[in-house]
């Protein structure tokens, strides 16, 4: 499981300010008990004093055992007699008790060198975000996928896209549920308004959730990447460089609408490197398209086409245009 080194960094920084404002929460409280709590002050002055001599024992020598053991058992009594004197002024005993918010890392993030289910929590919290803006769809979930859209008349090959695409339906979510190492590459494939947008994000959103690294671009969003990294200077190419990184490397790619760009030397190009790169690490991919397969080669090249075709379980989408549907019912 990869982690996106971009995510993951936002969800270190959103520790890193919940961290900083429990402390800055602790040092209100501090000031507001001093001015209202007489002696404790004074306490919290001995207090920083032991700690002094634990410093200077260590650094002296002699029997620093005795010494540390005789001061822990000082911060004790001093901790104890600052708690009875908030209790007596009306305040919790523990009001200054600096606890962290996650007792396993201590709010670093970490336990060992392996991230904290906190940190990873809310990793997954900005992936799914960020996934939310990227795909531009509010609620969607394999159980809101609207299979009465689809006749149930059947064609001439016997089946009803009803049916077809309960069949498609139920193959994504058993794909998002186990998806891992061994999972297929996945080609959607059909005319436009059928679902395929739809079903990439319930993939993506339930991809994420695992934990799994997940992006999920637009065919246009992505040749705009490899066209900055080529052309771009400065900020613009570094900025590139690590959005292609990202699509290299993340666990799962999903490419949305490929066939919509303009295509020129450099989109083949660059779609011959993403399919090529991703299937020679391993990485699962996505590709939704309303290019028919037959068209791919066409439309690209027949290098891209045999990998796609030969290396992608293609799940064709059927049915009428639901969008056309929904404008007609209103």
């Amino acid at each position: 499981m990869t982690l996106d080194r971009t995510v993951f960094a936002r969800a270190r920084a959103s520790l890193e300010e919940r961290r900083k404002s429990r402390e800055e929460r602790t040092a209100r409280r501090q000031e507001e008990a001093i001015r209202r709590v007489p002696g404790l002050a004074e306490i919290d002055g001995e207090l920083r004093n032991v700690m002094s001599g634990v410093f200077r024992a260590a650094l002296e020598g002699g029997d620093t055992e005795a010494r540390i053991r005789a001061a822990g058992e000082e911060s004790l009594r001093l901790q104890e007699k600052r708690r009875e004197l908030l209790e007596k002024a009306g305040y919790p005993r523990d009001y200054l008790d600096e606890e962290p918010n996650c007792s396993r890392c201590r709010d670093t993030g970490f336990v060992g060198t392996e991230p904290c289910e906190c940190l990873m929590e809310l990793y997954r919290k900005e992936q799914a975000r960020e996934l939310s803006s990227l795909t531009r769809l509010q609620g969607e979930s394999f159980d809101s996928f609207q299979l009465f859209w689809y006749s149930d008349e059947p064609n001439e090959s016997g089946v009803s896209p009803r049916a077809h695409m309960k069949a498609v339906l139920d193959y994504c979510r058993s794909y998002a549920r186990r998806f891992g190492s061994r999972s297929d590459n996945l080609l959607f494939t059909g005319g436009p308004g059928l679902g395929k947008t739809f079903l990439s994000a319930c993939i993506a959103g339930e991809v994420s959730g695992s934990g799994h690294s997940v992006v999920y671009q637009t065919a246009g969003e992505v040749f705009a990447a490899f066209e900055e990294a080529r052309f771009g200077r400065g900020e613009r190419e570094e900025t590139a460089e690590a959005a292609l990184n990202r699509l290299m490397n993340c666990d799962l790619l999903i490419l949305d609408d490929l066939g919509t760009e303009m295509t020129n030397s450099l989109t083949v190009a660059g779609l011959y490197e993403l399919v090529n790169t991703r299937l020679s690490g391993g990485r699962k991919t996505i590709i939704s398209t309303n290019l028919a397969p037959a068209e791919l080669a066409g439309r690209y090249s027949p290098q891209i086409s045999s990998r796609i075709l030969g290396d992608y379980e293609i799940l064709r989408f059927t049915g009428e245009d639901i969008r056309i549907l929904k404008k007609q019912k209103r």
